[in-house]
Parts: C-alpha cells; sequence; structure tokens
C-alpha cells in the first residue's frame, strides 16, 4: 500500500475510522467492535458492482470474456455471505475489543478464480487479460488467527461450494429463469 497511490485514500480512510473508533472507546467508555471485512461474495450482491467474483460471474453469463487485469497471479481470499454474517454476530456479541479480520484464508489468484467461474457456468469461457491497475494489491490474505481463537470463528463454505448458489441467483436476476431444485439461500459446509 502506499500512502499516495490512487487507492491510499480507501486504505487511509478504514485506517481513520478504526482509530477514531478506538480513541471513542478510550476516551467515552462505549463498547466498540472493529470487522476487517475481506472480499465476500454470495447470493443478493450487486450484479455490476465491480468487485471480481460478480464481475467473472455476469461476465461468464453474458458470454463475455472474463477480464483478468495484469498476469492474473496476484491473490485474493474469498468468503461466502454466510461466513460473514456469522462472524459479524459473533462479534457483535462477544466481549473482544479490537480488530479482528473476518475473511476466508484460503487464496486464488485472479486467473484461479477466473477458472473457477469458467468450470462453474461455461469451460467455453474466454479469459481477456488487460494491463494492470496502478497500485493493485498482489496479495491479500487475512491472518484469522484473532477471530478462530478469541470467537471460536472461521469460514467453512468453501469457493467451489458458495460459487453454484451465487451463479444461481445471478442467473435468476439477468435472465429470470431458474433451474429447479438450486437453494440460493443456504450453504453446506464443505
Amino acid at each position: 500500500m502506499y500512502g499516495t497511490g490512487v487507492r491510499s485514500c480507501y486504505d487511509e480512510g478504514k485506517r481513520t475510522a478504526e482509530t477514531l473508533t478506538m480513541d471513542y472507546h478510550r476516551g467515552a467508555g462505549v463498547e466498540v467492535r472493529i470487522a476487517r471485512i475481506f472480499n465476500t461474495y454470495g447470493p443478493r450482491m450487486c450484479i455490476d458492482d465491480g468487485r471480481v467474483v460478480s464481475n467473472f460471474v455476469a461476465q461468464a453469463l453474458r458470454k463475455e470474456p472474463l477480464t483478468v487485469y495484469g498476469d492474473g497471479k496476484q491473490t485474493r481470499s474469498f468468503q461466502y455471505v454466510s461466513d460473514l454474517v456469522e462472524g459479524l454476530m459473533r462479534l457483535m456479541e462477544g466481549e473482544h475489543i479490537g480488530p479482528f479480520n473476518l475473511g476466508n484464508p484460503g487464496e486464488f489468484t485472479m486467473l484461479e478464480l477466473a477458472e473457477v467461474v469458467q468450470e462453474t457456468i461455461d469451460p467455453n469461457a474466454k479469459i481477456e487479460f488487460r494491463p494492470n491497475t496502478e497500485d493493485d494489491p498482489h496479495k491479500r490474505k487475512p491472518d484469522i488467527s484473532r477471530a478462530k481463537e478469541l470467537l471460536g470463528w472461521e469460514p467453512m463454505v468453501s469457493l467451489r461450494k458458495g460459487l453454484p448458489l451465487m451463479v444461481s441467483d445471478f442467473r435468476q436476476r439477468i435472465f429470470g429463469d431458474h433451474k429447479e431444485g438450486s437453494n440460493t439461500n443456504n450453504a453446506s459446509s464443505s
């Protein structure tokens, strides 16, 4: 992260919010909770919100090339929405102050993510490489050891288990069709 880079205001904004929250806790004695939420995906996401998972799913469903920026080797981790909700509930109901990383530590390169979307939606989907954006972090992987230890939380839904539920929801909202027997509200552990 660069303090003057294109993305730096996003990172600095989050850091400032955490600092102000902790100052409020110390100064006013108010109970606070801080969740650092990592990439989350699942049904009911905005289809064209610009996030990589929703972009790839929408592109594949629309028979458009999946857009990978750079060489596709940069990594991210993706947590299913029900895992995030469970983590937030445990955080809010718990007694621990300070930041907790809520995310899935399993990493995927952007190219691997595109390939999982291909396998899930259309094995013939094309992948198109474009120049990388400025200040794109090469790696983003949460350390969830504090959440595991103090909240007893860790993600349960794998990308390969959760992605089809998101795809089913997107397919229905984009095209109005829905395959029988699919359930967009519940993901089983894997």
